[in-house]
């Protein structure tokens, strides 16, 4: 083993110790980050000279062996959160520069994975609705209320008045398997579904007033998850994005930020209704108050 590769996976030892004893992460999220470092640690005996300056193009190069390896775009997206936590360590302990640790915030190299947003591009996506169009109110809040909460679209367009809390800043949503979950809502989100309940609902649901619906379109119809789908593609080409944008995309773009923010793999599990990231099978309770308070110090729109 060089000497290069030895400093390495010390560093990676002493970050797992880190994460155990002074950000008391679960041991579950203790191993996963392990097992992709030392994928990570394995590509770079190879590819990278010097492990604790590297480049925006050395990085994408990991990428592309990533996918090279056939792995899954969620997978790259975690292989590459924990290789920034790991950078946020290494620049803590004062082994590396601030710049260095910025590469992995760039957006040239988070916009390489596909099916993940960086979160400019999100932020692209949240201002192409124009407030001269038709369906500027519900169509800015159906983007926020994607984002925020992380839902599938079937929730999305299945949100029930009844379910929706703004004072409390939260929806109820029930997702696979008929499972309930609470999702809290960061302020822009609040903002944008207050004023779409205030100045389009009322218009759009004036035929039948009594519809339960929280997305609707004219006469109180409940929006298709079609119809989500066509104006997220509408909206993502707008803002320049690429074609593969969807719903879907805004979801694994919520749970990618929040756990490059340092969020809990098993409190972005709740938040997604999934057993786990990997959709496992294991559900775990995390009470409303932890969640909202998780939700506000590591979402970028919190």
């Amino acid at each position: 083993m060089s000497t290069r590769t030895a400093a390495l996976a010390e560093d990676v030892s002493a970050f797992r110790h880190y994460l155990l004893a002074e950000r008391g992460l679960a041991e579950n999220t203790v191993v996963a980050y392990r097992h992709d470092l030392e994928r990570f640690a394995l590509w770079a005996a190879q590819s990278l000279p010097d492990y604790l300056n590297p480049t925006i193009r050395q990085l994408t190069g990991y990428i592309a062996h990533l996918r090279d390896e056939k792995l899954a775009p969620s997978s790259v997206a975690r292989h590459l959160i924990a290789l920034k936590m790991f950078y946020r360590y290494l620049r803590l302990e004062e082994r590396v520069e601030r710049t260095t640790v910025d590469l992995l915030s760039s957006p040239s190299l988070w916009e390489k994975i596909p099916q993940v947003l960086s979160p400019r591009s999100v932020e692209k996506l949240l201002a192409s609705p124009k407030p001269k169009e038709r369906f500027y109110f519900r169509d800015r809040a159906l983007l926020e209320t994607l984002y925020a909460t992380g839902s599938r679209a079937s929730e999305v367009v299945g949100l029930k008045m009844m379910d929706l809390h703004l004072d409390s800043r939260f929806i109820k949503c029930e997702g696979k398997g008929k499972k309930q979950r609470i999702v809290p809502l960061g302020g822009p989100a609040v903002d944008a579904i207050g004023q779409y309940l205030e100045k389009q609902r009322p218009l759009l649901v004036r035929a039948g007033s009594d519809s339960p619906w929280v997305f609707v379109s004219r006469g109180g119809r409940v929006l298709t998850r079609e119809m989500l789908w066509i104006l997220v593609k509408k909206y993502a080409r707008r803002a320049g994005l690429a074609e593969r944008v969807s719903p879907h995309t805004l979801r694994h773009s919520f749970a990618t930020h929040l756990l490059s923010g340092g969020a809990d793999l098993r409190t972005v599990q709740e938040l997604l209704g999934h057993a786990s990231i990997r959709t496992t099978q294991i559900y775990t309770h995390v009470d409303r108050d932890r969640l909202r308070a998780i939700h506000r110090q590591f979402h970028p729109r919190g």
